[in-house]
């Protein structure tokens, strides 16, 4: 018996029940030993091999056992359909047309950093959006260090110092660019939620390495000091983090490396209300492999944690393959089997 199903690249694959088998086998041992964390059970193992080889092209779990949605950049990307509308319209599509749980207001330049200047704008359009919404709305951007730096920044290019052995001049690079980032993600999310978001999405944290994490937890702290009710969801940008500047410690804890279970109990620390996991594919695996080695993580991100686990599920990250617009086929078996097996809160 085959089974149609695809590869980490979105291509159409057929594999036996026994290989998909396998790879489940071998993807969950490689998540439990890069992460070290557990693997799947055997039980969790039969689950998951049930939910790939359905039959249907779409799967879904039983009622009462669905799970909330979050989103990010939700307010532009129905623009990129060729569809003519605005922000506004685009956030009553996804409350009115799509059914969503929350949606989130964005920027076209998805950073805080370029809000910055037009955050007066920024927050005439979240009032507007919030007088025809019901739904909760997220304002989101990325912290996305990278533009701190030359030649989008004051601070020197940490990227071109590293190359050179210029260690230390690099380090004290993400330093200069930590402070200038925590600065601009507190202004704007204090006007946002001022101007009436019911939360901040910080969307691909880290993505700088553990610096950008670094800065980012901090601007949490300081705004649950200042907004103690503040809702905060933190999406993460890799299912590790990346030692660029290899020497930043938050609450005594080193950064560099750490993996979703270890990154949520700090951002719970920091106090973040929502946790965002990432977990990589491998575009040339199977899919059975690349969600094995997701739900892997992600399961043991959720024992880790007490704040709501969202998982990062869309092109490359969560299972999914790595495609603009992901197949409903994978989709939807990746989405039943994070809330089944790896119980998670929502994506």
């Amino acid at each position: 018996m085959t089974i149609a199903t695809r590869l980490g690249d979105g291509s159409r694959v057929t594999m036996s029940v026994d290989e998909i088998k396998r790879d489940i086998e071998l993807a969950t041992l490689d998540a439990a030993e890069r992460a070290n964390c557990a693997p799947l059970s055997e039980d969790d193992q039969k689950h998951l091999l049930e939910i790939i080889t359905r039959k249907g092209r779409f799967v879904g779990v039983e009622p009462g056992k669905e799970l909330v949605l979050t989103y990010d950049e939700g307010s532009v990307k129905l623009m990129r359909l060729g569809i003519s509308i605005g922000r506004i319209q685009d956030l009553q599509i996804y409350e009115r047309c799509f059914g969503s749980d929350t949606a989130e207001l964005a920027h076209v330049d998805y950073s805080f950093k370029p809000t910055k200047p037009i955050i007066h704008e920024e927050q005439a359009t979240m009032e507007q959006a919030q007088l025809v919404t019901t739904l909760p709305l997220f304002y989101g951007a990325m912290p996305n260090m990278a533009l701190y730096s030359y030649p989008d920044g004051p601070a020197a290019n940490p990227i071109t110092l590293l190359p050179k052995g210029q260690i230390k001049e690099a380090q004290a690079a993400y330093e200069e660019s930590i402070e200038l980032m925590i600065h601009d993600l507190v202004f704007t999310s204090s006007k946002m939620y001022e101007a009436g978001a019911d939360g901040i999405n910080f969307d691909t944290t880290g993505s700088a390495g553990d610096a950008d994490f670094y800065a980012t937890l901090k601007a949490t702290e300081i705004l649950k000091k200042k907004y103690p009710d503040i809702c905060i969801e933190m999406g993460m940008a890799g299912e590790y983090v990346l030692g660029m500047h290899g020497n930043l410690y938050y609450d005594g804890v080193k950064l560099a490396g750490l993996y979703p279970h270890e990154q949520v109990k700090l951002a719970q620390k920091a106090g973040v209300t929502i946790f965002g996991p990432v977990v990589n594919i491998n575009s040339s695996h199977s899919f059975a492999y690349d969600i094995t080695r997701a739900v892997t993580m992600c399961k043991a991100c959720t024992e880790a944690s007490s704040i709501p686990v969202h998982a990062n599920m869309g092109m490359g990250v969560g299972g999914i393959p790595i495609v603009d617009t992901p197949p409903v086929d994978a989709l939807s078996r990746a989405s039943v089997a994070m809330a089944e097996i790896g119980r998670l809160d929502g994506l």
